[in-house]
């Protein structure tokens, strides 16, 4: 794993959690902006895995 892939995994997992709708600032967002970043996270990983970053 290159640097730049494990610097953009550790940064997709941060905003995946503050964006879990049990904080008080996203709670009205619903789970809308968790799950984008669910599936972004799902493309990085694959991404990773297969080399291509």
């Amino acid at each position: 794993m290159s640097t730049l892939g494990i610097i953009l995994l550790v940064l997709i997992i941060l905003l995946l959690v503050g964006a879990l709708p049990s904080w008080g600032h996203s709670r009205s967002w619903g789970y809308g902006p968790s799950g984008i970043i669910g599936v972004i996270l799902i493309i990085l990983l694959i991404l990773l895995l297969m080399g291509r970053i």
